[in-house]
This record gives C-alpha cells, structure tokens and sequence, in this order.
C-alpha cells in the first residue's frame, strides 16, 4: 500500500524531475525489496510490541486460558489459565506490516497470506474448541488433517490454473535440478501429494515444538530470517543465476512477507518468553508452520525445508519414532517400548531434569547451526 503511495505516486509523479524537490527524491529508495523488507520487519516488530500487552489483556477477559495436558509435565500445571490465542498477534502484525510494504500486484503474495489465513482458521478452531469445552484437545486429528488438506488443495489449485509454476523439483547440492521456472518435469498431479506433503508436515511440526515458553517462535524468528534471504536470492535473476537455483521473479515480494513474520516473531518473544504472558495457541503455530511450508513450495526451496527449520523437523520425528516403537513393540497386551520418556522431545529434556530455559536456549542454538547450515547449501551445488 505505501509503495504504490510512496513510490509510484509520489516519487513518479514529483521526484523525476531535476529540479523538483529532493523530498520526493528519497522516496525512489522504496523500489528496492530489501528495503522495505527491512522496514516491514520493523513495522511488524513494533506493532507487536504496541499492541501485545492489549491482547494479551483481551484474551485474559475473554477468559481464553490454557488448558494443560494431564499426561504432560508436572511443571506446566501452573501455566493452567495462562492466556492463549496469541498468535493473533502474529498473524496480525504480518498481515498489516505486508500490505503496507509490499507490492500488492503479485499472486504469490495473496496465495501466501491467504495459506497463512486458512491454516490460522483450522488452528482458531481447534483453540476455540478446547476453550469452550474446556479440555486440552480440540478437533479431532480427522477434522484437522482434512481443513490441511484442503488448504493444500486451493495452494496447488492456484498455482495450477493462474500460474506458471515450475513442477520440478529443485534438489541442494544438485545444480542441474534447478531448471528455467515454467519448465515441468513431474506431472502436476503427482505434485499435489508433494505440496500436501511440505505443508502438512511444516504446519505440524511447528504445532508440535509449541511446548515451551519462547521456544516456537524463537525458532520460528531463525528459521524465517533464513527463509528471507533464500527467498531474496531466489527472486533475484543475478543471485539465482550465480547460486544454480530456481529463479522465481514472482517470489519478490514474498521477501516481504517473510522479514515481517520475522519481525512479528521477535515482538511475539518479549510476551512469550520465560515465564511467558501469553501463548501462541494453534492459531499461530498451524499459520506459521503453513506459512514457511507454502513459501518454500514458492521459492523451490521444499528440500532446504530440513535445514531451515531442522529444529521443527527433529521434534515432528521424534514423535513419530515414538509412536512407531510403541506400536511394533506392544506384545500380547503389553505396553509397548518407549524411546524417549515422553514426546515431543524437548519434554524428554524436562524429564530428565533440564530446566525450561535451558532447553529453549539450547535449541535455539541448534536452529541457528541450521539456519547457517541452509545458507550454506547455497555454495555446494
């Protein structure tokens, strides 16, 4: 919105002329990407911070507390009633801090957003319920999976029938995998499992690390700031040809979106972090899962995904490894063998006598080594 305002309206229509004034001059700065992706990160960040104590608040009348697993750690029943549903907050920041900064032409950008918007619905639902009903659960694991599905659905529909979209599949340290984008290498059909793939398991698994205070959405801040700079260089014909990756021109200004759902996350941190004041909630954790799943599918960047948000992907397998073990050895009525003492693992960590910030500080380190270690992907092709 403010680009439109700021650089095509203003510096167009008076900053082009030599001799107008150098006020409209400044504003031609607003062309570039990383400028206002900087700035939408900001913008994010401070609303955050200027709203989050109202939220907060609001959710403390409505009285949207926390229930608390029974079979969870004996420490989280004091964070019983704790106000959840922050993620709002998130969602929120992004949404505006995007339509302000970014240019609103693009297809790419509104199949982001509205991604983000339908994994947020499903995650609003699912708080709403267990809310209400007062239980730790809320939609089944049927109902959740199919409002995924869906979403998965309408992503590829859209780029099936208004997109050039490229159905290749660009592989790390393989530069002859990173074809022209439009060319089509897997029919697109078969492409769909793919994406349903990405996103049902990003979604999740970010679902699933959301067991701590500050630890979702500090790995969150990480994993997008990387995303930034590899959706940058994707978007960028010099970068990508340089780099052997995907060129997407399309995926501009998904840059955007991406540097103001880092800034929302960091703003998110000064609420959720120990003791936390507010919980995110599956609003925020589906959104921001769909929302690194459905950029990746944009950029080509599906099998960084791994490095990107490797702490997202160790918690989602360990448990499924648990379950796994659990069900191939239950014999004759007997319980079955446990791996870990209890899942997702950084309760593991809790039960073994790990204090809360420990864990999340180091977790937050092993996110960084694998943030650095997806940038660095981007040399070995």
């Amino acid at each position: 919105m403010l680009y439109h305002f700021l650089y095509q309206f203003l510096f167009r229509n008076y900053g082009s002329e030599y001799d107008s004034p150098y006020f409209y001059k400044v504003f031609n700065v607003v062309q570039y990407v990383t400028f206002r992706t900087a700035i939408a990160a900001i913008t994010a960040l401070l609303i955050s911070l200027l709203f989050g104590g109202k939220v907060i608040r609001k959710l403390a009348e409505l009285k949207f507390g926390q229930e608390i697993r029974e079979e969870g750690p004996a420490s989280h029943i004091e964070k019983k009633g704790t106000p959840t549903m922050g993620g709002i907050l998130v969602i929120g920041s992004v949404f505006i801090s995007t339509l302000l900064w970014a240019k609103l032409d693009g297809l790419y950008l509104w199949l982001a957003l509205g991604a983000t918007t339908l994994f947020a619905a499903v995650g609003f639902a699912d708080d709403w319920i267990k809310i209400v009903k007062k239980r730790s659960l809320g939609l089944t694991g049927k109902q959740k999976l199919a409002g995924q599905l869906l979403t998965a659905l309408l992503v590829w529909g859209v780029l099936y029938f208004f997109t050039s979209y490229s159905w290749n599949l660009s592989i790390p340290f393989f530069k002859e995998t990173a074809l022209p984008f439009g060319a089509s290498v897997i029919p697109a059909g078969l492409y769909l499992l793919f994406i349903a793939f990405i996103l049902l398991g990003s979604s999740n698994a970010v679902n699933l690390t959301d067991g701590l205070d500050g630890l979702a959405i500090s790995v969150t801040f990480i994993a997008m700031s990387a995303l930034t700079a590899l959706t940058y260089v994707a978007s960028d014909a010099r970068w990508a040809e340089r780099l052997d990756i995907t060129h997407n021109p399309a995926a501009a200004e998904l840059t955007v979106f991406c540097g103001a759902m880092a800034g929302a996350s960091l703003g998110f941190l000064w609420y959720n972090a120990p003791p936390a004041e507010v919980f995110m909630g599956d609003v925020g954790s589906l959104a921001i899962g769909g929302a690194l799943g459905t950029v990746a599918i944009l950029t080509k960047q599906e099998f960084l995904l791994p490095f990107i948000g490797g702490v997202f992907i160790i918690e989602a397998l360990s448990v499924m490894t648990q379950v796994s073990v659990f069900k191939l050895t239950k014999r004759g009525g007997q319980p079955g063998k446990r791996i870990f003492k209890m899942t997702p693992l950084h309760h593991h960590f809790e039960m073994s006598g790990w204090k809360e910030p420990k864990i999340v500080f180091r977790f937050v380190i092993v996110a960084i080594l694998f943030a650095l270690l997806s940038l660095s992907t981007l040399k070995l092709r």
